[in-house]
């Protein structure tokens, strides 16, 4: 049996207080769009489908270059974090797997397994940990991991990259996802391309070691920690290095990773089209890699990603099945309620998406039609279909107000009471 954080009766009775008024919104919203020849029925299904990866980290407070301000009830470890991730899912019946990074949630496998299986969890992509020394590690990455000059550091990034795989099979993870901080803050520090090849190098060493039925994600990011040259610095040295890899290693888009105002969803189409598109960390973002939270500031963006993934989608595109995984820094919110929200946000993102009048836009486009096309693409992204979100948690036996049903379960009280309270003023990026 799942064990379930919060009870079903504070479920049930925050619903009951809106059930008439979603019943209402629900068969307005289905009327208009019958009008317009579109099965909410089957919008419903879609998004009731659709699941979004929550990171085991995510749930604990984030925190900036400068300081980090701990909140209350912070999880103690990997099994405080998993209680926290199945409220998640408890309340948007979203986010059915958790995807871990390794030596932060090393545990022994068996306990992470029945933890899971008991909340009701199944394990996201595996993430690997070689952007910051771990106690006890006999080399440093302060000059880089798997494309440092030393082979024995090298040696070392890969082995825990393999550890990893190793660990996400046992628990049943198909996935690795590979981030790295390797680059250079001064000019001539390091030659770029013998750095690379060290890099590709290091991962077919790790590329050899997946199961048959895995696939590898790299993920690219202009900048930080390294700020004059970073190894895996855009899509199209991402994509080289898929290519290079071979047909199990996937390209991994971060929308927080590009600098402002990059058109990230030519750069999906780019992918999709290729064949190297592996999913998504979800985030939003301002002036740089800002981790806030997904739809935050820019929920048009994330519409026209989402329009990407749906054509994709509509087109019946080969082998074509993107992972989604949410990836914020909580600073001044509750992590479990923004969470909360970006899976809500993500999944508004893609039923907007699904409500594109596909065959009008195409004639539009082919016809040139600059104004009629964008209005069409307008018409799916004003509707509120904040209707069909909440129905499809209710009859998942979530919460139609998530965030409400969280606040009314007094959750966040309980666990301070039994987990201690972190320590304030420490510096720096955790």
């Amino acid at each position: 049996m799942v064990e379930l954080k919060i009870a079903q009766d504070t479920i049930a009775q925050e619903n009951e207080k809106r059930a008439a008024a979603l019943k209402a919104d629900f068969d307005a919203l289905g009327a208009n769009l019958d009008r317009r020849g579109i099965d909410i029925e089957a919008i419903t299904q879609k998004v009731s489908a659709f699941s979004v990866a929550v990171p085991s980290w995510g749930v604990g407070t984030g925190g900036t270059r400068f300081a980090r301000f701990p909140g209350t009830g912070e999880p103690r470890g990997i099994f405080d974090k998993l209680d926290d991730c199945a409220v998640i899912n408890q309340l948007t019946r979203a986010t059915p797997n958790v995807s871990l990074h390794i030596p932060w949630d090393k545990m022994d496998v068996r306990e992470l397994k029945a933890k899971g299986d008991s909340l009701g969890l199944g394990f996201d992509a595996m993430n690997s940990n070689t952007f910051s020394d771990a106690p006890g590690q006999a080399h440093s990455y302060k000059y880089g991991s798997l494309s440092h000059v030393d082979a024995a550091t090298r040696a070392q990034a890969i082995e825990h990259n393999i550890e990893c795989i190793e660990i996400g099979n046992a628990l049943g993870s198909k996935a690795l996802t590979v981030w790295i901080g390797d680059g250079s803050n001064f000019p001539g520090q390091s030659n770029f391309t013998k750095a690379f090849e060290r890099y590709l190098s290091s991962m077919a060493e790790v590329y050899k070691a997946l199961p048959d039925d895995w696939r590898i994600f790299s993920e690219h990011k202009m900048y930080e920690p390294a700020f004059y040259s970073t190894i895996v610095q855009d899509w199209g040295t991402n994509y080289l290095i898929a290519q290079t890899l071979g047909p199990k290693a996937f390209c991994l888009v971060d929308l927080g990773h590009h600098a402002p105002n990059t058109n990230i969803e030519m750069i999906v189409a780019r992918l999709i089209q290729f064949e190297k598109l592996g999913g998504f960390h979800f985030n939003d973002s301002k002036y740089g890699d800002d981790d806030l939270d997904a739809g935050s500031i820019d929920p048009y963006r994330l519409f026209l990603v989402f329009n990407e993934l749906v054509d994709a989608e509509h087109r019946g595109v080969k082998g074509f099945h993107p992972a989604h995984m949410i990836d914020q820094s909580h600073n001044v919110t509750d992590p479990i309620e923004s969470l909360i929200s970006s899976a809500n946000e993500i999944r508004r993102a893609y039923a907007q998406a699904l409500l594109v009048d596909r065959d009008a836009l195409s004639g539009y486009q082919d016809a040139n039609d600059a104004l009629m096309a964008s209005d069409t693409l307008k018409r799916a992204y004003r509707a509120d279909v904040e209707p069909i979100l909440a129905e499809a948690r209710r009859r998942a036996g979530g919460a139609i107000d998530p965030v409400a049903t969280y606040r009314a379960s007094g959750y966040r009280a309980a666990v301070s009471a039994i987990r201690p309270a972190s320590t304030g003023g420490s510096g720096g990026i955790i």
